[in-house]
């Protein structure tokens, strides 16, 4: 009998949070950084935030793409996601004073200019993505303050200089977009050293170096899945030692200015699932070995000075690749 009570007082004291929920105040901060960045973005937002608190305030729900969470006796704004709505002018700096962000999104619109060097603030951000904007200059090396960062998309963008060796010190980064942009310089070997990373795309850039530069540190990337490089100025071999990537499943080095044979080792990468060597310089035979792989389903060897081969007797699958000549 006397569980009755108990529930009943339990309930109690879920309605009061609940109410008190419904009547927290969000921070002030927050208040004035959404609606300077409501200004500066302009008409194409301004019809979906209505009224004064980009949180809700009981009788209006939440700003579109705003998400809020409360701590303590505030709510604050711990997600924002606008996007695909053509907002046009520089990156709205505003944007750094919401300490509490988790998530940034800003996609596909016509964003210019640089990012402020004030990003490094966002220090909860986990994911940033400003890809298919118009940013230019460099990437702010104060993006290697954002020490919980696990996603960051900053491709298709018009973004020059080199890569920051600070990117380094994002130790739960796990996906790093800059494909599509003017960078240029050497990728920055520190990033081998991501113990998370599992997908690196440099790919149309103006980069230039070796692999053998990339993975000098031992034992780097060791979560890597995906790495393209490709439609760069790269230059020299591959080195046996790329194999050590055990994880690796896609590997894109196509339109570079690679040379040198293929080492065999390459084929003993046990995940690999696609190879592309396609338009460098490569020279040599394709060693026997990769028809022998249990998981390769695509390799592309076209535009190189390869020697015409011979499939090898007993090979129990053939590779898919672009030009056949070579594997007749």
């Amino acid at each position: 009998m006397a569980r009755f009570p108990l529930l009943a007082f339990s309930v109690i004291l879920i309605s009061l949070s609940l109410l008190n929920l419904a009547h927290s105040k969000t921070l002030k901060r927050d208040v004035k950084a959404l609606n300077e960045i409501k200004a500066s973005l302009g008409w194409r937002v301004v019809y979906a935030w209505v009224g004064d608190d980009p949180c809700g305030d009981g009788d209006l729900p939440p700003w579109s793409g705003v998400t809020c969470s409360t701590q303590g006796d505030y709510r604050v704004v711990t997600e924002l996601e606008v996007y695909a709505v053509s907002i046009v002018g520089p990156f709205p700096t505003a944007v750094t004073n919401l300490l509490d962000l988790t998530r940034l999104d800003l996609h596909n619109n016509k964003l210019t200019g640089p990012i402020p060097p004030q990003i490094g603030r966002l220090r909860r951000l986990k994911i940033l993505n400003l890809r298919w904007n118009k940013l230019q200059d460099a990437i702010p090396p104060e993006i290697g303050e954002l020490k919980s960062l696990t996603h960051l998309y900053l491709s298709f963008n018009n973004f020059k200089g080199e890569i920051p060796r600070e990117l380094a010190n994002l130790p739960e980064l796990r996906y790093l977009y800059l494909q599509e942009n003017r960078l240029i310089g050497r990728i920055p070997a520190e990033l081998g050293t991501l113990q998370n990373l599992r997908h690196l795309d440099v790919g149309n850039n103006h980069l230039v170096g070796t692999i053998r530069e990339l993975i000098r540190i031992e034992g780097c990337f060791p979560a890597l899945r995906n790495l393209y490089l490709n439609n760069n100025y790269l230059t020299g071999g591959i080195p046996a030692q790329l194999a050590n990537l055990a994880n690796l499943e896609i590997l894109y080095l196509s339109y570079n200015k690679m040379s040198g044979v293929i080492p065999s080792g390459l084929a003993h990468i046990p995940k690999l699932i696609y190879l592309y060597l396609d338009h460098n310089q490569f020279t040599g035979r394709i060693p026997d070995a990769f028809y022998k792989h249990p998981f390769l389903k695509e390799m592309y060897i076209d535009g190189n000075a390869f020697r015409p081969g011979v499939k090898p007797i007993g090979v129990h699958k053939v590779l898919e690749v672009s030009d056949t000549e070579f594997l007749v």
